[in-house]
């Protein structure tokens, strides 16, 4: 088995779906690994990973919109000391995950036709944001 790893930053401009998906399908095809599981893991607290469709943006603005409902900002928490969109962010990172695992196959990941990675970014403010890909295979 080979193992291979590698670091991504997105630069966030704010509350937004950030699709990644083309560039792990870049990274992947120069480790020469044919067939495995790559991990995807993000390295912060208030943001997080998905799967989900990537051809209609009215998709990606629904996600929003239902986190937005799921988990409102205010003054209910007593954590807010960065602020009023912090606490909630933590929540909606713990609903919807740090890590995600794809596997690969003929060294592409094997998603579904309308699926794509994002990184989900749940503060209002601009974040730079890392993620870090693991691959094992052969």
């Amino acid at each position: 088995m080979r193992h291979n790893q590698h670091r991504f930053t997105i630069s966030t401009t704010g509350q937004a779906l950030y699709e990644f998906t083309d560039e792990v399908e870049g990274w992947l095809s120069g480790t020469g690994i044919d067939t495995g599981l790559v991990t995807l893991f993000c390295r912060h607290t208030s943001a997080s990973l998905l799967i989900n469709e990537n051809a209609a943006s009215a998709v990606q603005r629904d996600l929003l919109r239902w986190l937005d409902q799921a988990v409102p900002e205010g003054s209910q928490y007593e954590h807010d000391s960065e602020g009023p969109d912090d606490m909630p962010a933590h929540i909606r990172t713990m609903l919807t995950g740090a890590s995600l695992s794809v596997p690969v196959a003929g060294g592409r990941m094997l998603l579904g036709t309308w699926q794509g990675l994002y990184l989900a970014e749940h503060r209002r403010a601009p974040h730079r944001r890392e993620i870090v890909a693991h691959l094992i295979g052969e």
